[in-house]
């Protein structure tokens, strides 16, 4: 029997329902259009608080809102597999986010004669995406302050809460070092009650995610409809449009159909479906005539590190609150933004980052090895005491050889290549001096030696441009072959920027939508 919602003619289907699908399937319903959201993940249940967690049964971890299966990467030449931080349910990925959105730079969009662009520009520029940061700040409702370095006109922020004593401390410090620190934006509503879910979910409303900030407020409309345990397979095309989304529901095959398609899976799930759509009028991937479908993967590199706070702090908690920028782009490098992470030095967070250094390592498969972690966790702990773990964002710019891959054999496994070059591992040198150098006066430790993709913020993979030649999407991230395609995730990104992704995904799905909604000349 076929499934209901395989009988109506949908004005949008939108493939995923993380920042990027919820914002754009929210504005779509809104204008009155009928949406269908598809899930890969389950449902689970709206109060669950989890995080994201080591469980390795792929049912387990599904019930729980994650990715269920490893992805398999060949890092640097070395094949491993491992359990990347990805959502699979309502809301993807975001729902465990740290909730930071923060605006890129100018000269993250712009090629500049004072900070050129390293591929030229962003098809849409700065002032063109300004409106749209502004409206994502609004609908994400972001709390904060602006840079007080900045030279752009700031976001529209709600007022931060009052700092803690921990917080207080940190901002004098490094105030008082010649540096710039700020409320870092975060997308909280701070309703009465709010935990703070940082890395977590959200058992409530406050924390602004693609599920509470899209989906839900899209299925309040009347106008949505969610389908969960929806695993797309494929995309079907005839001539220059797509005809259907062929999907298992469980382990039933349905085929859904629409006016207009969103890709919204992420940068390493939508190019890798377009590759399992392969056709005769595209044997290398649907839409990819340009070969770039999967290509230019970027991720950021990581740079953690504890920092101490100064004049005998209470360390009371963990803190989020903290931004700065004096390193975005210095001495003429593209380096990142730097943050508080939102975790303390605590034993269960050093037992689990040297588990996953023992994963990444020649060792990995040495039986009991793992559980030797746990003393010279238990003596680091004692070691660090009140410190806060930082991060360093540094800009991963793209290289046509890291990749999004395809087994036609294996058409549900996901996998990847990518390689540190050269020239990413002397800027990362570079950051690292440059950190060492602005925190001086600080007691602080740097947390790894090896480069760390981040492999939360994958992007790059369908990058959009104006020359179908060196793109696959139009400035309008509608697809240059396929006439009514669109994408909605960080993957249109030609560069990975200095910053977390997330702003720039639910304002660039916000104008992508009002592309979709222009009324027909």
């Amino acid at each position: 029997m076929s499934h209901p919602a395989a009988q109506t003619r949908w004005d949008a289907i939108v493939i995923g329902t993380g920042i990027g699908g919820g914002t754009i399937g929210r504005a779509l319903a809104e204008a009155g259009q009928k949406v269908l959201f598809l899930e890969r993940g389950s449902a689970g249940f709206r109060r669950e608080e989890n995080g994201l967690s080591e469980i390795f049964v792929p049912e387990a971890r599904q019930a729980r809102g994650l990715w269920p299966d490893p992805v398999h990467v060949t890092l640097n030449g070395r094949e491993e597999s491992l359990y990347a931080p990805l959502g699979a349910g309502p809301g993807g990925s975001s729902v465990f986010y740290a909730a930071t959105l923060e605006r890129p730079e100018r000269h993250d969009l712009d090629d500049r004669p004072d900070r050129p662009h390293p591929t030229g520009g962003w098809p849409v520029g700065f002032d063109a995406f300004a409106p749209w940061f502004d409206a994502a700040a609004r609908l994400y409702e972001v709390h904060g302050a602006p840079d007080p370095a900045a030279t752009e006109a700031p976001l529209p922020l709600r007022a931060p809460p009052p700092l803690t004593e921990t917080e207080a401390s940190l901002m004098q410090s490094l105030s008082a070092a010649g540096l710039h620190p700020y409320h870092a934006p975060t997308a909280l509503r701070r309703i009465d009650g709010c935990r703070m879910c940082l890395g977590h979910k959200c058992p409530e409303s406050c924390k602004m995610d693609g599920r509470s900030a899209g989906v839900e407020p899209a299925l309040a409309t009347g106008n949505a409809t969610l389908l969960c345990d929806a695993q797309v397979t494929r995309l079907t095309s005839e001539g220059d449009r797509v005809t259907g989304v062929e999907a298992r529901i469980g382990v039933t095959p349905v085929r859904f159909t629409a006016e207009r398609y969103i890709l919204a899976a992420g940068a390493l799930n939508s190019p890798r479906l377009l590759l399992a759509s392969a056709c005769e009028r595209f044997p290398q991937g649907l839409a990819n005539r340009s070969g770039l479908v999967g290509r230019n993967l970027m991720f950021h590199l990581n740079e953690l590190f504890a920092l101490w706070p100064k004049g005998g702090a209470s360390g009371d908690g963990a803190t989020k609150a903290i931004a700065l920028r004096d390193l975005y782009f210095h001495d003429g490098q593209r380096f990142g933004t730097v943050q508080s992470m939102g975790i303390r030095a605590s034993y269960g967070e050093i037992v689990h980052y040297l588990n996953q250094m023992l994963d990444r390592s020649p060792l990995a498969g040495v039986a009991g090895l793992r559980q030797m972690t746990r003393l010279p966790a238990a003596l680091a702990h004692r070691l660090f005491g009140s410190a806060q773990i930082f991060v360093g964002l540094l800009e991963d710019l793209p290289v046509p050889e890291n990749r999004v891959t395809y087994d036609p054999d294996r058409p549900e496994r996901l996998s990847l290549v990518y390689t540190v070059d050269d020239a990413l591992r002397a800027r990362r040198k570079a950051f690292r001096r440059a950190i060492g150098h602005a925190f001086r006066g600080h007691r602080r430790l740097f947390l790894g030696h090896a480069p760390e993709p981040n492999f939360g913020h994958p992007c790059g993979t369908l990058r959009f441009g104006t020359d179908p030649a060196h793109s696959v999407l139009r400035p309008d991230c509608r697809s240059h072959d396929l006439a009514n395609l669109w994408v909605a995730d960080a993957s249109v990104f030609p560069t990975s920027m200095g910053v977390n992704p997330s702003l720039t995904i639910a304002a660039n799905a916000l104008r992508v939508a009002a592309h979709l909604t222009e009324p027909t000349p």
